[in-house]
């Protein structure tokens, strides 16, 4: 069948597991997650906007990268815990297509946001003079809305490509609609649509790679540069969070999408995916509250103002 033919047509999800009890065990975790997730990064953004000195680029980055997170999970989380109570997890295709195309969206976007994240570190780091001065808000929601752009106008041609082949088969092995386990339902060649995919990965990881390579070689110039053991921690400090999301997320995107199809094992990239997907935006509002002291300040100053009211 087309699949571009009907928009009706049913894909049968095998889900994570079909154990009940360890199915009762994943609802309960992927719950806790997402509500974690989402109370933990709009609890960021929130912060973000009431606290003055937080209203920064740095920080402006952040409250959008938290967004990112919370509607990125939202694509996936809310469909795999109404899928773990039914016994059959069916989807048509156009809920299929609507869930690849805004989780590939998101997930490109956020790679970008990375990228334009470790640009504003070279600046704040390299070139403290002139920070506010290069950093604009104007540049700012520039470098916010091409992130967007990118994200949103790529993931036309994975839906396009990925449902656009002739499937012979609609049982998805997999939790959620990714183009890998996707293609592998189609009988005829995936040679160019695999090709696509692949050079769309690619480029996307070398720009956005190179541009943090480029930025974090500069920035460790400069902290070598810095006299003081105490000045040296604290520049470094300013981007650790940064390289630790930065590198989770890229080791996961090459690892899953620069791989040939034949090479996927459903378990293990099953775990991988749950990873990417639901783990690593619940790690990030960790990652840069508990580790960052503007962000531990900017709330003990908001809670004491709620507590006084």
């Amino acid at each position: 069948m087309r699949a571009n033919q009907s928009w009706y047509v049913i894909f049968v999800f095998d889900g994570l597991t079909n154990d009940p009890t360890l199915e009762l065990s994943l609802f309960i975790m992927f719950l806790l997650i997402y509500t974690f997730t989402i109370l933990g990064n709009g609890g960021l953004i929130v912060l973000i906007m009431k606290s003055p000195i937080l209203h920064t680029p740095m920080y402006f980055f952040l409250k959008h990268l938290s967004f990112i997170d919370m509607c990125y999970t939202s694509v996936i989380i809310p469909r795999t815990l109404s899928d773990i109570l039914s016994t059959r997890k069916t989807v048509t295709l156009l809920a299929c297509v609507v869930q690849l195309y805004f989780y590939s969206s998101l997930f490109i976007s956020e790679v970008y946001l990375l990228s334009a994240m470790a640009c504003d570190r070279y600046v704040a780091i390299c070139k403290p003079l002139l920070y506010h001065l290069i950093m604009k808000k104007e540049k700012c929601v520039l470098l916010i809305g091409i992130c967007f752009a990118i994200g949103f106008s790529e993931s036309v041609i994975h839906a396009k490509n990925t449902f656009s082949l002739i499937y012979c088969n609609t049982h998805i092995a997999h939790f959620f609609c990714d183009m890998p386990p996707v293609l592998k339902l189609s009988c005829t060649d995936t040679t160019v649509t695999e090709l696509v995919v692949f050079v769309v990965v690619g480029f996307n990881s070398f720009v956005c790679v190179s541009v943090i390579v480029i930025s974090y070689s500069y920035i460790f110039c400069a902290i070598l540069r810095i006299q003081s053991a105490q000045g040296k921690l604290k520049a470094f400090t300013t981007c650790s969070s940064h390289l630790i999301s930065t590198g989770t997320l890229f080791g996961t995107l090459i690892y899953m999408y620069m791989r040939p199809n034949s090479s996927y094992l459903n378990d293990q990239d099953k775990v991988v995916s749950v990873f990417y997907t639901m783990v690593i935006p619940m790690l990030n509002p960790i990652i840069y509250s508990f580790r960052n002291k503007d962000v531990q300040k900017a709330f003990v100053k908001l809670t004491r103002l709620k507590t006084e009211e």
